[in-house]
């Protein structure tokens, strides 16, 4: 299953549009921008998007690259110890 990445249009201000445009690319992510999130407060002060369905923010696009790609791995690691938990019963 691929990772759901979404993006808030709200939010390219702060240049998350080249983020979300370089991802749209990748075949291994599922892209998605929505004209809102409904996390209006984080939309103003900071570039988030979010990783099924967990809201990840940083200071800048570059470290948001960072952190999209850490929640991926977590959510990958996540999902993998609950399917091992759901085959184990």
């Amino acid at each position: 299953m691929k990772p759901v990445i979404e993006f808030c249009s709200g939010n390219m201000h702060h240049g998350t549009d080249r983020l979300m445009n370089a991802l749209e690319q990748d075949d291994r992510y599922e892209v998605i921008e929505y004209g809102c999130l409904g996390n209006c407060g984080e939309c103003y002060l900071s570039p988030f998007a979010m990783v099924d369905g967990e809201i990840i923010s940083a200071e800048s696009v570059e470290q948001l690259e960072t952190a999209l790609q850490e929640g991926i791995i977590r959510k990958a690691a996540q999902r993998e110890a609950l399917d091992k938990l759901i085959d184990d019963l």
